[in-house]
Parts: structure tokens; C-alpha cells; sequence
């Protein structure tokens, strides 16, 4: 492993996201979260002098991860966008798709970019430097039941109506600008023995809510199944259980909220067919790598005409 996937991010289920895409000669891939570029280079490694690869990411700093291969082309853009910019390309269909959704190493470790708890730093939280919206608009300007429901929903927050109350009143008397503004407001619904993880789930659900996250899975898993040709594979890690019941909705019943259409006969339709259980990381991968944890690779394969 090179020394900038080192200490960018560590790729997760690096091998069995790499196997599951199925590569084979002539072949047109995409990795739509380059990250760090751990994943693009083991395909790269695999792929023939006849393939191409396409790499997503819309964080500028990403873009230094690029592979040196004129096999590779950068594309910095929100995955949600795979459709657009492969037509761009003058390509209409895809052999493999892998996305990892997890946040990167990188992000976490770079205090500026406010996206860790471990550090006082700007509540920003964007994936795409370039977006207008960060986390101190939210938790500064919107309302407490719009507030509540991002708790809830992307952090899966329990007392979310109370914090969110609290979060309104404490912004009255002075601004939240700062990871530790918001730690000391929020602290009082973190147990001491559940802190880290409160404060996580607190911190992924305004992350979620300031990259539109739910909403660019959704279109990019839409268009994944639309340019995939059939046979093509997609393999797709997740790491909570939003994004993880989203993909597994779209790979069983073809739509992300899991409705299963039938065709006249009464036969169940989707355009993807499962391929083998999740995988999860083993026991030496999660020493090697902790953010591993919570891992699952799931793949499906578009079913042929």
C-alpha cells in the first residue's frame, strides 16, 4: 500500500469489493468514491491495457489521489451525477460500479474541516468545499422541528425533540460556530459510558443532512442500475443502517423503499439479482483498521434481458 492511501484512508474490504466487480477484459469500471484512491489503484492493478476506469469524488482534496494512468480519469463531481458525466465521456454503459460510502480517514483527521468531535474546530462538515451549506447553517438556522427530525431520522436520536429544544435556546444567547460549541450543548444526552457513540450518531446526522447524502445515494444507486449493462456487477460498502437498507432495497426490489413490483403474471421484478451474502471485515481487518467496524459490502449483478 502507497504511502498517500496510507494516510489518506485505508481502504476497506479492498480485495472483496475489488473480486465482486467481476473484472474481465475491455471493460469500462467506476469507483465513485475515489477517497483516497485505495480502491481505483487495486483495480487498476487488475484491470488489462483495454479497460478504463472512472473515478467520482467531489472533494478537491481527492483529486491529488488521482492514479498516474491514462487508463484512469478523474471526475470531480457528487456521485449523484454518474449518469451525466459518463455521457459526458461518450459513455453510455458501465461493466462494474463500486462505491464506498464510509467518511474518510482524511476527513475525520483534518480538524478545518469540522467533520471529528476529537477536535475544536469550524462546524463545517462539507464533502464538496465549493457547497454553501454547512453544519453551523444548520444547527444556527433552522427551526426545532426541522432540527428534531434530522436527529431522529439520519442520527436515529431517541430524546432528538429535547436536544433539538435545547440546541434552539443555548443558539439565543450566543452562535454555534464551533465542534466544541456544539459538544458542550449536546454533552448533557451523552452518557458517559455512550459518549462517543451519541456524539457520533449526533455528528452523522449533520454531516447527512449538509451533503444531502440520503438524497445523492438514492440517485446514484437509480442511475448505477440504469448504465450498468446487464450481467454488470455493482458492489457497494455501507457503513449505518440508513444507507445500508437503502442499497439493500435497491438491490432486492430494484427502488430504495424496498417495493417489490410483478409483472402480469404475478412474478416479482427487479433489475438486479443478488450476489452471495455480506461480507463483512474480519477480525484482522478491524485490528488493522477500527472505522472497519461497522462495515458491509453487499453486491448485486443487473439481470440480463
Amino acid at each position: 500500500m502507497d504511502e498517500v492511501t496510507k494516510t489518506y484512508h485505508i481502504p476497506v474490504l479492498l480485495h472483496e469489493s475489488v473480486d465482486g466487480m467481476n473484472l474481465h477484459e475491455n471493460g469500462i469500471y467506476v469507483d465513485v468514491t475515489l477517497g483516497g484512491g485505495g480502491h481505483s489503484r487495486e483495480i487498476l492493478r487488475r484491470m488489462d491495457k483495454g479497460s478504463r476506469l472512472f473515478g467520482f469524488d467531489q472533494d478537491e482534496d481527492a483529486e491529488r489521489n488521482a492514479p498516474a494512468d491514462t487508463r484512469f480519469t478523474f471526475v470531480r463531481s457528487n456521485f449523484r451525477y454518474l449518469r451525466n458525466f459518463l455521457r459526458y465521456y461518450g459513455v453510455e454503459q458501465a461493466d462494474a460500479i463500486l462505491a464506498d460510502l464510509g467518511v474518510s480517514s482524511h476527513h475525520l483527521d483534518d480538524a478545518s474541516r469540522g467533520f471529528s468531535f476529537r477536535f475544536d474546530a469550524p462546524l463545517d462538515m462539507r464533502m464538496n468545499k465549493r457547497a454553501k451549506l454547512t453544519a453551523a447553517d444548520v444547527v444556527n438556522t433552522y427551526d426545532e422541528s426541522r432540527l428534531a427530525d434530522i436527529f431522529y431520522l439520519y442520527g436515529e436520536m431517541k430524546n432528538s425533540r429535547r436536544l433539538a429544544s435545547d440546541l434552539v435556546k443555548a443558539r439565543a444567547q450566543k452562535p454555534v460556530a464551533l465542534t466544541g460549541d456544539l459538544i458542550g450543548i449536546v454533552k448533557p444526552y451523552c452518557p458517559k459510558e455512550r459518549e462517543k457513540k451519541e456524539l457520533a450518531k449526533i455528528f452523522q446526522a449533520l454531516r447527512i443532512e449538509v451533503n444531502h447524502e440520503m438524497d445523492a445515494l438514492k440517485e446514484m444507486l437509480e442511475a448505477a442500475v440504469d448504465v450498468l449493462k446487464p450481467g454488470g456487477r455493482l458492489a457497494v460498502i455501507t457503513y449505518h443502517s440508513l444507507e445500508d437498507r437503502m442499497v439493500k432495497n435497491m438491490m432486492k426490489a430494484g427502488n430504495v423503499e424496498g417495493k417489490a413490483e410483478q409483472d402480469f403474471y404475478g412474478n416479482f421484478r427487479s433489475p438486479l439479482r443478488t450476489v452471495g451474502k455480506p461480507i463483512v471485515p474480519g477480525e484482522e481487518e478491524i485490528g488493522r483498521n477500527p472505522r472497519s467496524r461497522s462495515a458491509k459490502l453487499r453486491i448485486a449483478e443487473k439481470v440480463k434481458d
